[in-house]
């Protein structure tokens, strides 16, 4: 089952999961590029900067889908874009926290809650990205 197969407001520990395995692909990814395109001075050095970035990109998961389940919960309004908006936005005051910026913080709170609420918009009305249009 998928992300979206899940039922909004149910099975928290199940969406949680899901988003914390994706942040952590994500994150070994970008890691990846970035050792590759910023040579490290020794193994070790790369090893810290994977893990850093791998943590911190499966810790954002990890906090966008409770947050996001937990909302859904606690307003009783399941299928609220306003949830997801509230799962980025406390993704991205942990990424301000975590580099001890308030600026940071609020900008991808913005930035990360309005990307996941137009996410879970464009999911419930159908908009698509790619493929043949529709007649």
């Amino acid at each position: 089952m998928g992300y979206w197969d899940l039922q909004e407001g149910k099975d928290c520990i199940e969406k949680t999961w899901i988003t914390t395995k994706l942040g952590t692909a994500l994150g070994l990814v970008g890691s990846a590029y970035h050792i590759v395109a910023f040579q490290p001075d020794s193994a070790i050095q790369a090893v810290q900067r994977a893990t850093n970035g791998t943590v911190t990109m499966a810790a954002l998961g990890a906090i966008f889908g409770m947050t996001t389940c937990l909302a859904a919960q606690a307003r009783d309004a399941p299928d609220d874009p306003v949830n997801y908006f509230l799962g980025g936005c406390a993704s991205g005051v942990f990424l301000g926290a975590r580099t001890h910026s308030a600026m940071t913080g609020m900008t991808a709170c913005i930035g990360l809650g309005t990307l996941a609420m137009f996410t879970k918009v464009g999911k419930m009305e159908g908009w698509r990205l790619a493929g043949p249009p529709r007649m």
